[in-house]
């Protein structure tokens, strides 16, 4: 019996993302957006499966309510047909959801996850991803985060917030990819 093909998980490509640039949040990695393009356009050619993950606020003023502009998906991340969504209220897509069942069925194993942002929703599902034993790849390239003040008042910039967190994920939780990598892997096949 031939090796599933590896699972895609696309988290959060939600326009609120947008509206916080916009109002001056500054985040890192510019070309994350087009990277998940090409990892979409490498699964769909290969027809390998792509789960998208999309984040319900639940508090009255996230930007994540399904009532307000920023909780629809960025057009260049749109699902096709086929492609199922998953609706999560948490953090983590495993969490009230039913991924982790339809990965199973699916004997999927290997899961590549991008998306937004690196310290928060991708960092928890690739985190949950590892514990729940699925060989859990990270594209570096394809994910992003915001600058952020600590507890303390420290300003912590995107982009080491975003390598920090590849560190911690590094080599115990996932193994940290890039999207060639990804691609040239299906070439590989």
């Amino acid at each position: 019996m031939p090796t599933p093909l590896p699972a895609l998980i696309v988290v959060d490509v939600q326009r609120a993302f947008d509206e916080w640039e916009a109002a001056g949040k500054r985040r890192n990695n510019p070309d994350a957006v087009a990277r998940i393009v090409d990892l979409l356009a490498a699964f769909r050619t290969s027809r390998a499966p792509i789960f998208h993950i999309r984040h319900e606020g639940t508090r009255p003023n996230s930007s994540f309510l399904p009532s307000r502009s920023g909780y629809a998906v960025k057009d260049e991340a749109r699902e096709q047909d086929g492609e199922p969504v998953i609706v999560k209220q948490v953090n983590s897509a495993f969490i009230g959801t039913d991924l982790e069942a339809r990965l199973r069925e699916a004997g999927i194993t290997t899961l590549v996850i991008c998306g937004a942002t690196t310290n928060h929703c991708v960092e928890t599902t690739t985190r949950m991803a590892g514990n729940l034993g699925f060989d859990a790849r990270l594209v570096r390239d394809a994910t992003w985060t915001f600058d952020r003040i600590g507890p303390d008042g420290d300003a912590h910039s995107a982009e080491a917030i975003h390598a920090m967190t590849l560190s911690n994920l590094n080599g115990e939780f996932a193994r940290i990819v890039t999207t060639a990598e990804v691609i040239a892997s299906f070439a590989a096949k």
